[in-house]
């Protein structure tokens, strides 16, 4: 339809001509208020800001934590990785703790194949030791479905 058609039909029913999309030949244009469609786009702009905020939420093991509670942090570090969010799990080891590394070492094994028997995930940064104990960041495997 030709420019001036259009915008004379926009006249006629008091709205304005909004052109969607110019990269195309001819550009493409519907009616419409144009302080509603400015509106609707500020909001997706929002929601698509909001959506790229992930954090590093955090999980923390205890030296002698139980089956049934490894599993219970499993299962919310899972809950994380779902939203989007990475997950820091820490396990701080106090005192004679500290000698027995390979024990804790063990837990924090344990604690990953729980969590990979409830969703696919990647390891960011290694199990890694320092001084107040034992940290590592995982965050969900995308690639696996």
């Amino acid at each position: 339809m030709p420019l001036r058609e259009a915008l004379q039909m926009a006249a006629k029913q008091n709205l304005d001509l909004i052109q969607v999309a110019d990269k195309t030949e001819p550009p493409v244009c519907k009616l419409g208020d144009y302080g509603k469609y400015l509106y609707k786009e500020e909001k997706k702009e929002r929601l698509t800001h909001k959506r790229k905020t992930n954090e590093i939420k955090g999980i923390r093991l205890t030296f002698n934590i139980s089956s049934h509670d490894l599993e219970t942090r499993a299962n919310l570090a899972g809950k994380f990785l779902n939203k989007g969010d990475r997950v820091r799990v820490e396990m701080p080891l106090k005192g004679r703790e500290k000698a027995l590394g390979d024990f804790a070492k063990t837990k924090m094994n344990k604690f990953l194949e729980v969590l990979k028997n409830i969703i696919p995930i990647k390891i960011e940064r290694e199990l890694k030791r320092e001084a107040r104990g034992l940290t590592m960041i995982i965050s969900k495997n995308q690639h696996a479905q």
